[in-house]
């Protein structure tokens, strides 16, 4: 898509993601600008940071989709092939940095995936 206006509306949602490794749910997003924009305004933001390399975004358990910050990405490749955690209890969601080897399979060609972990965070499970 190339290089994104830095609108008020665009500043307002990357500052979000600053200096997080927690990921945020759509439902919150949205809530969190509500008066600021509206949620269609929302969904436009998130798709142009996805395509251009700086969130990505995944299915949360009961299929919601969640945001995080991509790290070393670009609208030309996704490379954060990255686990996410979400706690049962208190439903936070984080970014885990592990490496998982994703299996070449024969005539396929693997563009994104899905690895979700759940059970009780740090601070649950305390």
């Amino acid at each position: 898509m190339g290089v994104i206006r830095k609108t008020k509306a665009v500043s307002t949602v990357l500052s979000i993601f600053e200096n997080k490794n927690e990921a945020k749910s759509v439902v919150s997003l949205i809530e969190l600008v509500k008066g600021e924009m509206n949620k269609t305004t929302v969904y436009r933001i998130l798709d142009r940071l996805e395509q251009d390399g700086i969130i990505h975004s995944f299915n949360g358990k009961d299929g919601l989709k969640w945001y995080a910050k991509c790290e070393g990405c670009s609208a030309h490749k996704h490379s954060d092939k990255h686990p996410h955690f979400q706690c049962t209890e208190c439903d936070k969601v984080e970014c885990l940095s592990l490496e998982v080897k994703i299996p070449a399979l024969k005539n396929h060609k693997v563009d994104s995936t899905d690895i979700l972990l759940m059970g009780q965070c740090e601070t649950c499970c305390s």
